[in-house]
């Protein structure tokens, strides 16, 4: 019922900020979103945002719906070492300078947002910087990320978000009309996991319902890019090694941290790196280049903008990020796990109730569209 309210408000008030009755509709929709909700200890204004000491939203586990399968999900919800130190660290540490260059929006996903039906809830999983939220202004758009620096940016501009976790969003189920996913799920270090986000994203939107998806690509357009990029010396089919990961399995002999430092190839030798833009590679390392799915990508934060805030000293203190004198910036490294084609539609197969009604290669990108089915 409340969806048609919405509808109806917007026929006659397009903007919500022309007339008082519709902005009560929108948050009377954000509150029906939730209102069977899993607790989280934080409210929409970031600034009020309780987080646990490791700096973790506090999220309940729960049970993951997919189709007619009911699976266990406490493991996968575990966050791994490697997502903490590498993506949630770095985006919490760079997130002003990050956003400051996040505003161009990829035309196919203005598009696909753009044509959707007058009232539609749009939830946007991993929001970043809200440069999608409210893009449509004919739609209601809820926003979440897992890092409480981006978040206070988007509510800064006034959107509706939270500080939630991809793989257990804290949406009722069969509620929105579309969920989007740009460029999250390759932030996650296991195929279970990313799996489970895609889950989540079906879950939470009705029968007929759309999921938007973008991932990076091992395809990239610019085949030097890669180059740039750090690959990680060891794959694990099911989870990561580290203190607060699901599975724990014997110890790698070279660990996580040091990986920054060097370029390890398939084989585990390590390799010094070569700084000399002209340096030609062999043929065996190019061979395994081209294999690589895992990457650490640098972001340079200038020092000007690393004084802004003390994450960067702690960080560098902690070996989580080093220094460029000559670029003057404090280098981070992010996780990424990048895309092989067709692997995207492959972790689909085991959802019952969503098919695929698109998908295409975009600017080194991977895109699927699903459809809700049941």
């Amino acid at each position: 019922m409340i969806h048609s309210v919405l509808k109806a408000s917007r026929f006659l008030n397009p903007r919500r900020e022309t007339l008082g009755l519709t902005i009560a509709v929108s948050d009377c929709v954000y509150r029906f979103a939730f209102s069977s909700m899993k607790e989280i200890n934080c409210k929409v204004d970031s600034s009020s945002c309780t987080l646990a000491p490791n700096r973790e939203p506090c999220i309940t586990d729960s049970l993951s719906v997919s189709g007619n399968c009911t699976t266990s999900s406490t493991s996968v919800k575990s966050t791994p070492e490697i997502e903490k130190k590498y993506v949630h660290h770095v985006y919490d540490a760079i997130a002003p300078h990050f956003s400051a260059t996040r505003f161009a929006k990829w035309p196919k996903v203005a598009a696909f947002l753009s044509s959707l039906p007058l009232g539609s809830i749009v939830f946007d999983a991993g929001c970043g910087n809200g440069k999608y939220l409210g893009l449509n202004q004919d739609c209601f758009f809820i926003g979440c990320d897992i890092s409480p620096s981006l978040i206070k940016i988007c509510s800064d501009r006034e959107h509706e978000v939270l500080v939630a976790d991809a793989v257990n969003l804290p949406y009722r189920t069969g509620f929105g009309d579309v969920a989007i996913s740009i460029a999250v799920l390759h932030h996650l270090s296991t195929e279970n996991r990313r799996r489970k986000a895609i889950e989540e994203l079906v879950r939470v939107v009705k029968k007929g319902g759309l999921v938007l998806i973008t991932v990076w690509a091992v395809e990239q357009e610019d085949s030097k890019l890669i180059t740039k990029w750090t690959p990680l010396n060891e794959k694990y089919v099911d989870e990561w090694v580290g203190p607060g990961s699901p599975r724990t399995r014997a110890p790698s002999s070279s660990s996580l941290e040091s990986i920054p430092e060097s370029e390890v190839s398939r084989s585990g030798e390590h390799m010094e790196v070569c700084n000399e833009p002209h340096v030609s590679r062999d043929l065996e390392e190019e061979k395994n280049i081209k294999n690589q799915q895992e990457y650490f990508v640098p972001w340079h934060l200038p020092y000007h903008r690393a004084e802004i805030s003390g994450a960067s000293a702690e960080a560098l203190a902690a070996g989580l990020a080093t220094k460029d004198d000559n670029k003057g910036a404090v280098v981070y490294n992010r996780y990424y796990h990048v895309f092989s084609e067709g692997e995207l539609e492959s972790l689909t197969t085991g959802i019952n109730n969503a098919r695929i009604v698109d998908q295409f290669f975009d600017k080194s990108n991977w895109c699927i569209i699903l459809e809700k089915t049941v």
